[in-house]
């Protein structure tokens, strides 16, 4: 049976009372998990809301509980690091990593990078070994499929877009995936939202359409 970790990013609901206030990076996931289900009605699902409930900042006590080994934390650095614990449980569980999100400031939200500082950890997500040279961390995940399913209020930030090099969503998650053991990553994005125009319409009606063609292809 297939497991997908479904993190939600935006701190928008879909059920507001104007339309327009509504997440578009959720309804997208929707889209996903709905065509998802519809080939693989068995599919488990583990949902991780950041956007309405945001993990907690890393701090100087957190990564000296982290650093220090599990036999010798104090009960002070073990509730420190236990959702940590939990998060990284729910990635390892996962087959499929799919992520919904909205670009802020031409990043990802803090809540997301929250997420992401929760669970890249030495000896959980990575190693560390000198011995390897220049490049001493090593994922210990992998066999996994990231889906990112994005939302952004410009548009033209793909290669060559009239925009390419400033949004840093996607090449930051990009980067940042093997550490999840994600070996392949697969993307459908709506822009133009601050346009609220055709195009807009348009390239929301394609990212609902790609989101149920990922789900199609990883389902099959």
């Amino acid at each position: 049976m297939t497991t997908i970790l479904r993190i939600d990013a935006s701190v928008r609901r879909t059920d507001n009372p104007v339309a327009d206030y509504n997440s578009i990076s959720r309804t997208l996931a929707d889209s996903f998990v709905e065509q998802w289900k519809e080939n693989d009605p068995e599919v488990e699902m583990i949902l991780r809301d950041v956007g309405m409930t945001p993990p907690d900042f890393i701090g100087n006590d957190w990564i000296a509980s982290v650093f220090t080994p599990d036999a010798e934390r104090t009960e002070q650095q073990k509730e420190l690091v236990s959702l940590s614990d939990t998060l990284i449980d729910e990635l390892d569980r996962a087959d499929v990593l799919l992520i919904s999100t909205p670009m802020y400031n031409y990043g990802m939200p803090a809540a997301l990078k929250a997420w992401f500082d929760q669970i890249i950890r030495i000896n959980k997500t990575f190693t560390f070994d000198l011995a390897r040279g220049d490049f001493p961390l090593e994922p210990i995940m992998s066999g996994k499929a990231l889906v990112l399913l994005t939302s952004a209020g410009e548009f033209g930030f793909e290669k060559g877009g009239i925009r390419d090099g400033s949004g840093h969503l996607s090449a930051h998650i990009d980067t940042l995936r093997k550490y999840l053991g994600a070996e392949h990553m697969f993307e459908a994005a709506a822009e133009y939202q601050e346009f609220a125009d055709d195009r807009h319409d348009a390239s929301v009606a394609s990212a609902h359409a790609s989101a149920r063609e990922i789900a199609r292809t990883l389902s099959s």
